[in-house]
């Protein structure tokens, strides 16, 4: 676990975290709006700043308490930022290399030891030899992760690290930490203010306003709040889990577990590991009984868990799939009338459209 409770003022701002507590594995992202602490909280946490008071253990051992703080050398914490931060008088080796002399002997080995190892598994063994100034911004990032994790990290902190990137080089990285995190096992805290990133990557979030932390939850319990903070012009989403098979003779691929399956219709450079679909809740009908005649592939059966009330005559509508996933539909105010729809009811849901998150 991360636990603890840290204070600390910087100018006008003031962090005031007030006690948390968070598993210290797979990807926490901080999520909040331009303002609300994240980056302060994440200084904290890595011990930044000698200012911060209050109490920290990572893993049961004690980073900080109210008379002591262990230096963030011995926290052994890889960071990432928003603008690479390498040397750019040393070239990519030479950035690896700084890296890999600094990492504490007594670690356990890991399959990322080594800069060859690293460069291979970043994608950088062609830019080893480059001065980091010739590089490209996805470039720039691939080569900050491989110094992280070259320091041999207990600990690996982000703090905004696509920001800057176009679409292509975003998506690119984001399956790649996604995929590091579960290959390395080292938790991640990551910074965003995205809440497609956040869907895609995050095993919880930590919502942020004012410098407090407002709440930490579950992705999925994250989405499943008709006032999420995650939700943004587009209205409420679901991310359904699950992992994709092979095409079938119709082109049509599945995707989901024993107790859900999807039929999708991908194009041929789709990440066979993809293993997170976004749906729009207004890409979502409702039925009370299953229909006939329609060119959508996807109805499956749900259980009505609760009914919403939105804006301009709409309702957002929690539906339990048979795995126990939440599925959100948006649907008219009208509709939900004249269908009679009530919680504990069982229906069909209609997906008119997906994306798959690689």
């Amino acid at each position: 676990m991360i636990e603890g409770n840290l204070s600390l003022k910087k100018g006008n701002f003031e962090l005031q975290s007030g006690p948390f507590a968070f598993p210290a594995q797979g990807v926490s992202v901080l999520f909040g709006r331009s303002g609300s602490g994240k980056s302060t909280l994440l200084r904290a946490l890595a011990g930044l700043d000698k200012d911060t008071r209050g109490t920290l253990a990572f893993k049961g051992e004690s980073w900080q308490n109210q008379t002591w703080q262990r230096p963030t050398t011995q926290r052994h914490i890889g960071f990432v930022f928003q603008d690479a931060a390498l040397f750019p008088h040393l070239s990519v080796r030479g950035n690896l290399a700084y890296a890999a002399r600094r990492a504490p002997l007594n670690r356990t080995k890991t399959a990322f030891e080594s800069i060859a190892a690293v460069a291979r598994r970043m994608g950088v063994v062609a830019l080893l030899e480059q001065a980091v100034t010739t590089l490209s911004g996805g470039e720039r990032q691939r080569v900050a992760i491989a110094r992280a994790l070259l320091s041999q990290p207990r600990l690996l902190c982000m703090d905004e690290p696509l920001s800057a990137l176009d679409w292509a080089a975003r998506a690119e990285l984001l399956a790649l930490i996604d995929a590091l995190a579960k290959e390395t096992g080292i938790p991640v805290l990551y910074i965003t203010h995205s809440p497609l990133e956040v869907e895609r990557l995050a095993d919880r979030v930590i919502l942020m306003a004012d410098g407090r932390i407002e709440r930490i939850e579950s992705l999925r319990e994250a989405l499943a709040r008709p006032d999420s903070a995650l939700f943004d012009e587009e209205g409420p989403v679901s991310v359904l889990h699950g992992t994709l098979g092979a095409p079938d003779a119709n082109g049509l691929t599945a995707f989901g577990n024993d107790s859900l399956r999807l039929r999708l219709s991908l194009p041929p450079t789709a990440t066979p590991s993809a293993t997170r679909l976004r749906v729009l809740a207004r890409d979502v009908s409702l039925a009370t009984v299953q229909p006939r005649g329609l060119s959508i592939l996807n109805q499956l059966p749900v259980m009505l868990t609760a009914i919403h009330p939105r804006s301009a005559g709409r309702v957002t509508v929690a539906c339990q799939l048979a795995d126990g996933q939440t599925l959100l539909a948006e649907i008219t105010g009208y509709s939900c009338q004249a269908l009679a729809l009530t919680p504990g009811m069982q229906a069909f849901a209609l997906i008119k459209s997906v994306a798959l998150m690689e």
